[in-house]
């Protein structure tokens, strides 16, 4: 069966103009039915603070879910309060200054936000060469890299027009972007869409190869649009697109009629300093490795059940409250978040349903904020999940089970603690069935000293795997290289404990939406009585 194309619709600079965007949007979905995603590159506020304020309120709806970038001008800045990566109302999320990301339909997107600062340092309405190399980095030298669908930026990128039609403008309202062309470049987006020009140009599609040294790939389409309150030229474009990951080859890279050499060509533009050292994905790889001498590997930031970013180590940030760079399936703010599987909301941390769970009440602790790990968690944040851990005990000993307690601080982006509940006779087993799992698979899981702090015991940035038994006992492993996604699953799946060997892939285990929600459901009621935001 044929993948479901996603419809998208990409708007030029709205400056302001929310009710003008969104009763077109409204319009064209009555006559065409309903799209999946609006993207808006170029400015998508003005300074009449006025038409922002409905739907801040909630007064008026944000008819579809909506991506934006950050500001161009200055004065625009005091709407985003640099929340990366989170909704600043209902339905429209503000991606970022800069980054990528998968979502959970495949589709993967990259966006840079402002305009090219010739400075070595970026900020809220600018990006730096050091941004654009972030972007380009983790694929620079891989050879297994095909591409991403979309490329978002407000800036045009330059040369752009070589090869191909003149875009109709007597002059550039701002200049083009040397370094927005070596990202698209290297990216091979398959749709690049940016704004600020004030004009409709659709350029013919360019080739990502080399005749005849290369094999073919896919071709890439620039669209630049005009400002939403243009009456003359075009502010919305409209397209149906099948994620590059779930499309045969044979089909991704036919080359349309009209397709043209690659504009722009190798200009060192994105040269990372000398000084900088090896490109970090979320967590610091280079934090001191365990003892034998071993040297930590170059692993690649992402989840597997979860949307993928990159972030450069000259921009990690130590916050309360740290931001991603762009949408995040498990920040209680974005858009990614499958909120019907979500059980009970505290004001730093909730509690949500696992997707494909190994037992049905199988729950996930999660902040609301953006967090890594419980290194990085602020006190108010552990204290938050520490009472979420106490609720789970009461609730499970009130059914005769005990729960285990684990965090994968590897692979992934977002802080999750799994509990799953375990018959009480089974405890007994479970610290020895963890260790001769641990032992199969070459993993040295040592126990963690009574009344010591995981953070004195972890750098902050560091992968580790972490568990605390219902015995009282807790223990770790510091991960240097490979490490099994699935190994808290499959301790627990273990005959000794729950004996269900075939749950420990969650991908084996999903069940359809209706279901999930039936289930999270279920939960609600059985946890309202020991909730501690219901006391």
């Amino acid at each position: 069966m044929a993948n479901k194309p996603l419809r998208i619709l990409v708007a030029g600079d709205v400056e302001g103009n929310f009710d003008q965007l969104f009763k077109r949007v409204q319009s064209i979905q009555k006559k065409s039915g309903n799209f999946d995603l609006l993207l808006c590159v170029g400015d998508f506020f003005g300074t009449n603070l006025s038409s922002w304020e409905p739907y801040k309120t909630k007064k008026l709806k944000v008819p579809i879910s909506t991506l934006i970038l950050g500001p161009v001008k200055s004065e625009l800045t005091i709407f985003y309060n640099g929340a990366e990566g989170s909704e600043l109302c209902d339905g429209v999320t503000y991606l970022g200054r800069h980054g990528r990301f998968t979502g959970s339909s495949g589709l993967q997107l990259a966006y840079l936000s402002g305009l090219e600062s010739s400075a070595n340092k970026g900020d809220d309405c600018t990006f730096t060469a050091d941004d654009g190399y972030s972007l380009i980095a983790p694929i620079a030298n891989d050879p297994s890299y095909k591409g991403i669908d979309i490329l978002m930026t407000s800036q045009w990128p330059k040369d752009v027009e070589k090869y191909g039609s003149l875009a109709n403008r007597s002059q550039e309202l701002y200049p083009s972007s040397s370094c927005i062309a070596e990202v698209a470049r290297v990216l091979r987006p398959r749709y690049h869409f940016a704004g600020l020009e004030d004009v409709f140009y659709e350029r013919q599609p360019y080739r990502n190869h080399q005749v005849l040294l290369d094999s073919a790939r896919h071709v890439t389409r620039f669209i630049g649009l005009a400002k939403v309150a243009n009456k003359k030229q075009k502010y919305l474009y409209a397209f149906s697109i099948v994620p590059l990951s779930k499309m045969e080859s044979s089909e991704l890279v036919k080359q349309p009629e009209d397709v043209t050499e690659c504009p722009y060509v190798a200009t060192g533009a994105l040269k990372p300093k000398q000084e900088e050292k090896s490109q970090q994905f979320f967590y610091d790889m280079n934090a001191k490795s365990e003892p034998k001498g071993k040297k930590r590997g170059h692993e690649r930031g992402g989840h597997d059940n979860s949307s993928q970013r990159f972030r450069n180590e000259g921009e990690k940030k130590h916050r309360n409250n740290p931001q991603p760079t762009g949408p995040c399936w498990f920040c209680l703010g974005s858009p990614e978040v499958e909120k019907h599987l979500v059980v009970s909301v505290g004001d730093q941390v909730y509690l949500a349903l696992a997707k494909g769970g190994v037992v049905d009440d199988h729950v996930l602790i999660i902040p609301v904020y953006h967090h890594q790990s419980l290194v990085s968690c602020p006190d108010d944040v552990i204290e938050q999940i520490d009472k979420y851990k106490t609720c789970l005990r009461k609730m499970f000993k009130s059914q005769g089970k005990a729960v285990v307690f684990f965090e994968r601080n590897y692979k992934t982006q977002h802080l999750q603690i799994q509990a799953v509940p375990i018959p009480q006779d089974s405890v007994v087993d479970i610290k020895d069935t963890f260790m001769s799992c641990a032992e199969s698979e070459s993993i040295e899981l040592a126990e963690i000293p009574k009344h010591s702090d995981l953070k004195q015991i972890v750098p902050d940035g560091a992968p580790y795997f972490y568990v605390e038994l219902p015995t009282g006992e807790r223990c770790l492993h510091r991960i240097s290289k490979h490490f099994p996604l699935q190994f808290g699953r499959e301790a627990v799946c273990e005959p000794a404990i729950l004996n269900v060997p075939e749950r420990v892939d969650w991908k084996n285990c999903k069940i359809d939406k209706e279901e999930e929600t039936e289930l999270a459901t279920k939960f609600k009621s059985k946890f309202k009585a020991f909730d501690f935001n219901f006391d």
